[in-house]
């Protein structure tokens, strides 16, 4: 096998595939159909399931070193595929041959396309192609703002596809289950669609080739050579992407794929040069990734932009503590790293997730904010030393993820990407590091205020030997205007308070806010102070701060007190064709629909803006995925506070 640093292969330079799609199109078996296919023998994995972390292995395939990167397919999980995407190559996105399903892929092209990155869709599990190909290009180019092109034509027998026409040679392959195609001829069955199929990608490529735009003009055939150097300016550019065939879990289109990638796939200096990263210069990597493992430590894991990186060397002021490779999947520790690897560095304290070491900050995707939260208590209080260190170890791994400390509810809240995410989290949580919690629905911070103002007049007098305690006071109490707060003046005249105890009054009567009738903190009133009496010897700031709180507790009580909650702002984002549902789960949990229009930039997707309480935000994004193929989401921000009227 050649040196994964591509020494043993003419200098050629590792080169990063990211794997991204939604969740079951079927991405891991892919990932590991594509090592077995470059030689690598892979790790039985004891069961299949969701990805929920991303998974790197290393291969060289025709003696070209690679790195595959199988992203998480879940919106949950989309920031991690995110962090994998800004230090890769180029992404294959890979989905279901099902066109009522290709709205799934959304999500992850936007990623792809707003972040200029090189791609391929590979149209997964095509045993299972019930309709036409072409219908299903069609519905993915309504998701995309890239031309597609075909790069293959099905051969069907029946109802059922047995093999392929390449377009660019014009070779028919049939597909063998665990084993490369073979060549066959070219069935007349398919050739008029193979024809129209070609011409489409020639037009295509055309429209950025001159030379191609020649041939095609004259009506002269193309060598596959001249229509295959387009075809790679077109994938590095971003103008066409590539669509092809495949089943992965029975080794189907495998070859073909994996000699795409090697021919259109941009090397490292071609990704740099999309950055903007210069060639020359000192060593410079990139951290896209932060895990704790166990007896290995902490681990970043890095796009080599620049190299060579070596162990123990210092890199952007920090030392580095191992380097490691995952030939097949494996950690193995090597002495250093090249240019375009990308590898775990070992103990780089103080480095995060985006940091970039030896230049410039480069671009990096911000974490998206949360839609989902649980409050956590410990299950067994001896564990409350761990806790805090193992909360920063989760955050550290996923930005994603974010913990707080609710000073006035008393809760512990951690808050991510929908309710799969959290749970995935407090299971690392509990392995990992061994802290076990409870979790429960975070608590609401209602506030209360009053309807009608009151007078209300309190008098302290206390003798209990020596000085005694003596103080009156006459208060004002109104509502004020929604989210005006709380004010205190004083109309005294003619010192029947002195001026001295005036400032005790005001803060007492603003302690006595922080808990009103019905148990919340109390809002948006206002209170005078306008009239009492002192005793020259007995009163005291302490006295008349008594007197202050017993007048604003019997007043408030006489207020007509209302209980008020938040209310939120909240733009929903779905397929257009879940406008409605979205629009029906808002208005029942009591939202007030403002609008709707499309989305900025997402074809196909709406956004639905409305004001929701926020005792009905807890679990919506379950409810809003359940019923939008698991793609709505939402953002929201505090609007105000309304009196709280039930459902």
């Amino acid at each position: 096998m050649p040196d994964f640093t591509g020494r043993e292969s003419g200098g050629a330079q590792p080169r990063a595939i990211a794997l991204v799609g939604p969740q079951g199109s079927g991405k891991t078996t892919l990932l590991d159909a594509l090592l077995a296919a470059a030689g690598s023998p892979v790790r039985r994995r004891e069961a299949a399931g969701m990805t929920t972390e991303l998974r790197l292995a290393h291969c060289g395939f025709m003696g070209d070193p690679w790195t595959l990167m199988d992203c998480p397919g879940s919106i949950e999980f989309a920031h991690e595929a995110c962090c994998a995407l800004a230090v890769a190559d180029l992404a294959v996105l890979v989905c279901e041959p099902a066109p009522e399903r290709v709205a799934t892929i959304g999500p992850a092209l936007r990623a792809v396309e707003e972040a200029g990155i090189p791609a391929i869709i590979f149209i997964n599990k095509i045993d299972m192609l019930s309709g036409r190909v072409r219908d299903m290009l069609a519905a993915l180019q309504g998701q995309s703002r890239r031309k597609l092109v075909l790069r293959q034509v099905p051969i069907r027998e029946g109802e059922t596809v047995t093999g392929y026409v390449d377009v660019v040679s014009e070779r028919a392959y049939r597909y063998r289950r665990g084993e490369p195609s073979e060549r066959i001829p070219l069935p007349e069955a398919v050739r008029a669609r193979e024809a129209e199929a070609r011409a489409e990608l020639l037009e295509a490529l055309a429209d950025h080739d001159d030379a191609l735009m020649e041939k095609v003009l004259e009506d002269l055939v193309p060598t596959p050579e001249e229509i295959y150097r387009p075809l790679h300016q077109g994938e590095v550019s971003g103008a066409v992407v590539s669509v092809l065939l495949g089943a992965a879990d029975r080794s189907n289109g495998i070859q073909r794929l994996w000699k795409a990638l090697r021919h259109d796939t941009p090397s490292p200096a071609e990704t740099r040069e999309r950055l903007g990263i210069p060639a020359e210069g000192e060593p410079l990597a990139q951290v896209f990734r932060t895990v704790h493992a166990g007896h290995a430590g902490r681990l970043s894991y890095a796009r080599i932009w620049r190299g060579p990186v070596k162990d123990g060397a210092t890199l952007g002021g920090v030392r580095i503590g191992g380097i490691h490779r995952f030939p097949n999947g494996e950690a193995q520790k090597v002495p250093q790293a090249e240019t375009g690897e990308v590898v775990a560095l070992g103990r780089l304290e103080g480095v995060r997730t985006g940091d970039t070491l030896g230049g410039d900050r480069l671009p990096f995707p911000e974490p998206p904010p949360p839609v989902y939260a649980l409050a956590i208590t410990l299950e067994d209080r001896k564990d409350e030393v761990r806790l805090s260190s193992a909360l920063q170890r989760l955050v550290e791994e996923d930005a994603s993820l974010s913990v707080r400390q609710d000073a006035e509810m008393g809760q512990m809240v951690i808050a991510g990407q929908g309710d799969m995410h959290l749970r995935a989290a407090l299971e690392r949580l509990a392995t990992a590091s061994g802290v076990k919690v409870k979790s429960v629905r975070p608590q609401v911070a209602y506030r209360e205020t009053i309807r009608r103002p009151v007078l209300q007049h309190a008098r302290l007098k206390r003798q209990t030997g020596g000085h005694g305690q003596f103080a009156d006071v006459k208060l004002e109490i109104e509502p004020r205007g929604r989210g005006e707060g709380f004010s205190f003046t004083d109309r005294i005249v003619g010192g029947v308070v002195p001026k001295r105890f005036i400032p005790a009054v005001g803060e007492a009567a603003e302690e006595a806010t922080k808990k009103g009738p019905l148990g919340h903190p109390v809002v948006d009133i206002a209170v005078t102070l306008v009239d009492g009496t002192f005793h020259s010897v007995d009163s005291s700031d302490m006295a008349f701060a008594t007197a202050t709180r017993m007048a604003m507790q019997e007043g408030l009580a006489k207020a007509e007190p209302v209980l008020l909650e938040p209310i939120d702002h909240v733009t929903v984002s779905v397929p257009a064709e879940f406008t409605a549902n979205a629009q029906r789960l808002l208005t029942g949990r009591r939202g007030q629909i403002l609008g709707y229009a499309a989305k900025p930039g997402w074809e196909g997707w709406d956004e639905v803006e409305a004001l929701v309480p926020e005792a009905e935000m807890h679990d919506l994004i379950i409810e809003l995925r359940s019923q939008t193929l698991g793609l709505g989401t939402y953002v929201r921000r505090f609007d105000h506070l309304a009196e709280a009227r039930g459902r």
